[in-house]
């Protein structure tokens, strides 16, 4: 349908600008859409709002686009980081792709005592969080860091941001919506070392959180942990 095509592009938009889509978007909107000249798509990039714009040309290897008018003005999102152990493919996938949807302004990849693989494409991720956010709507992207060994996060962490732990097979609360900058840290599916759980322990800023009485694969608990966090700023939200 014209009109309901999202794209993401970093370059200023303001009335008038002509923006050349990448080739990527060029194939999306020629062979996939089967756009035509003269129709119109949304344009976002991060910090202007969101732009219809026109497209002027389209060809096998280009297409120029008119912003034309401003249809949603740069809005503030949730302050909130994800920390996650690398998983295997398909599972960090779905990581990138559903914290992107779910707001969250950062993505920090960890390395734990039991992290699987610290293996990771950082292009191939940045184009999955470009297309989760281009479909759930949000006017921005999530910044996603180099992994890093957990120990070096923490030793760095800024102590005004909370940062709630998912703790599994614990006495731990569950977890409860955060107040002000956050942060969630999911482990590994083998689950945190007595030693890495000590370490984060002596932190003021690290509270420990139960998800449920089930055992969550890691994919899930990045889900629900999230969702969980903010509670109240999903409820009355409408589904895509």
């Amino acid at each position: 349908m014209p009109g309901s095509i999202r794209l993401f592009l970093p370059t200023p938009l303001y009335e008038g600008a002509e923006l050349s889509a990448t080739p990527a978007q060029v194939h999306y909107l020629a062979h996939v859409m089967r756009c035509a000249i003269g129709e119109t798509v949304r344009l976002f990039n991060g910090t202007d709002g969101e732009w219809e714009a026109r497209i002027l040309t389209l060809r096998r290897d280009r297409a120029l686009l008119q912003a034309e008018r401003q249809v949603r003005r740069q809005q503030p999102e949730p302050d909130l980081w994800l920390l996650f152990a690398p998983l295997k493919r398909d599972s960090t996938d779905l990581v990138i792709e559903k914290a992107t949807e779910l707001g969250v302004s950062a993505i920090l990849p960890v390395l734990t005592e039991r992290t699987n693989t610290a293996r990771m494409n950082p292009a191939r991720l940045q184009t999955i969080a470009t297309e989760a956010a281009e479909q759930c709507e949000r006017l921005t992207l999530p910044r996603i860091a180099e992994p890093a060994k957990l120990s070096a996060i923490i030793a760095a962490w800024p102590a005004e941001r909370s940062l709630v732990a998912a703790v599994e097979r614990s006495a731990a609360p569950l977890l409860r919506p955060a107040r002000g900058p956050a942060a969630l840290l999911v482990g590994p599916e083998g689950g945190f070392t007595d030693a890495e759980l000590d370490g984060l322990r002596r932190h003021p800023f690290v509270e420990a959180a139960s998800l449920g009485p089930r055992i969550l694969r890691a994919e899930t608990a990045v889900i629900v942990g999230l969702a969980l966090l903010q509670a109240p700023l999903l409820q009355g939200a409408g589904g895509g």
